[in-house]
């Protein structure tokens, strides 16, 4: 597939449906029809709780994978030994471009993520509840199900509930960008790290976790410990949820046990019989060349072993008729323009990784290669978040997946094949999927004179090439970036710089 993913894909279930149950014959599950598929909630103390998160070994499938168990006693902790009631909040902002699995939670089935979120609140006495989204129509399913249930945000009410949308980048579903925008201030991460379950929302402990991870919670509650581990494999029982994308026919969202075989996952969505790599993981992620794919299952331990990690639960094949490095200097530029802008690093350290990585492409040479590992290194471990982290992974393990590729661009005159774009991105500029490719910026290089002034303004899009002149990156403007791109436009001594499309 082309172009940027559906809001809600289609499903598909492979074996019994747990998370997906019911949506084989609804669009959405409310409060009635949810009850009807699902049953009504164990009440469940903290420790019972907490011992079920431990015995399911219940992780958290926001990205981290940090173990839900050791949150729910952390969080738990801090309130007692502080003496406050703390915060429940769910992270549904999938600002990744590869992942859709929490949007068709909370699109479709927003019953079974509000279960597990509640159940948590009551087992720690929590009275706020909050849910982050970044999408419209996200945030209507969200309101919706929370006035099926009766909860508001109204002072007197035994959980005060709000549902809060945020901007649609991908940093918002950094976990203290989240906890920023909720408390009143930018969706961006604070200057300085800390610790959620200690002092998060307001300064109080704060449990927060991903959708899917409450939706599991409150499968594991209704199930028991022992039926929930009958599916999957014994260190990683249950289902997972996938969104696969890239070179298959057409996006889906799979429900799948923990453990099944990657290729299994692919065969059954389309993708050919042998793709060239396989990105698990998404944007953040890592890439697995074609005999790792192959031989790879989905579990944690399974892709650890193979310096990968699922992650989000992104999976994207690539076919052989598009050039995968062409295709990582796509996202590469992409990640570079979705800093934060906060941290130097990140801002000049992630366009110099892109345009390294394009260098590569167009036939730069192991000067170019050298680049790549040196801006890689440079960015790791110095921002606020870990997003320089992320893309330095993404781009390194690109080069370590398509070793052949990288000597054809290296060493020869390229791999000789276009890059297609099968890598989701969102519309750029704002504009909305199937509207165009959005605004991008274009030179005219009989006007220009190299002053350089368009890469100090917009460093995130134009750098200076090795010439001496302007070279821009392969993406579209985000909506974050258009005044100033707009502004880098007008300031052009030269008349050079212009700005095309919607």
């Amino acid at each position: 597939m082309n172009g940027p993913l559906p809001e809600l894909p289609d499903l598909l279930t492979l074996g019994l449906p747990r998370l997906t149950a019911g949506l084989d014959d609804a669009a959405r599950l409310d409060r009635r029809a949810h009850l009807a598929v699902h049953g009504s909630m164990p009440a469940l103390g903290q420790d019972e709780l907490t011992r079920l998160a431990e015995t399911v070994a219940l992780r958290g499938r926001g990205g981290a994978g940090f173990p839900f168990g050791r949150k729910l006693r952390a969080v738990g902790g801090a309130a007692r030994r502080r003496g406050v009631r703390p915060v429940v909040v769910v992270n549904g902002c999938e600002g990744e471009p590869a992942c859709r699995k929490d949007a068709v939670l909370l699109r479709r089935a927003p019953h079974l993520v509000l279960d597990g979120a509640l159940l948590a609140a009551e087992a720690l006495g929590a009275r706020t509840l909050v849910v982050g989204v970044t999408r419209a129509g996200t945030e209507a399913s969200v309101r919706e199900a929370l006035g099926e249930r009766g909860l508001s945000h109204r002072r007197g009410r035994a959980v005060r509930a709000r549902v809060v949308r945020l901007p649609e980048r991908m940093v918002s579903g950094e976990s203290s960008a989240l906890l920023r925008a909720v408390g009143g201030g930018p969706a961006l991460p604070p200057g300085r790290r800390g610790h959620a379950t200690t002092a998060g929302l307001g300064g109080l402990p704060t449990l927060l976790s991903n959708a899917e991870t409450y939706a599991q919670l409150a499968l594991a509650a209704r199930l028991g410990a022992p039926r929930y581990s009958s599916t999957g494999t014994p260190d990683e029982p249950g289902t997972i949820l996938l969104t696969v994308s890239g070179a298959v026919p057409f996006p889906r969202v799979v429900e799948a046990p923990g453990g099944v075989a990657l290729s299994y996952v692919l065969a059954q969505c389309g993708a050919g019989a042998a793709p060239q790599g396989v990105l698990v993981g998404g944007y953040h992620g890592g890439w697995l060349d074609a005999a790792a794919a192959a031989g790879t299952v989905l579990s944690r331990d399974a892709l650890a072993a193979r310096g990968a990690a699922l992650g989000a639960g992104a999976v994207l094949p690539l076919s052989g008729d598009t050039c995968p490095l062409g295709e990582a200097v796509r996202v590469a530029h992409w990640l570079a323009a979705e800093s934060a802008g906060q941290c130097g690093p990140c801002r000049l350290g992630l366009p110099t990784l892109a345009g390294a990585l394009a260098d590569v492409v167009a036939g730069g040479g192991r000067g170019a290669l050298e680049a790549v590992r040196e801006a890689a290194g440079a960015v790791r471990g110095r921002g606020a978040c870990g997003h320089p982290d992320g893309a330095a992974r993404f781009a390194l393990s690109a080069l370590a997946a398509f070793t052949d590729d990288l000597a054809a661009h290296v060493l020869g005159g390229g791999c000789g094949r276009p890059t297609a774009g099968l890598l989701p991105l969102p519309a750029a500029g704002g504009a909305e999927p199937g509207d165009g490719p959005g605004q991008r910026l274009a030179v005219d290089w009989t006007m220009c004179e190299g002053h350089g002034l368009c890469a100090g303004l917009l460093p995130e899009l134009v750098r200076m090439g090795a010439d001496g002149f302007p070279a821009l990156a392969d993406a579209g403007v985000p909506g974050h970036l258009r005044g100033r791109a707009q502004r880098a436009v007008r300031r052009c001594p030269a008349l050079a710089l212009r700005l095309d499309g919607t």
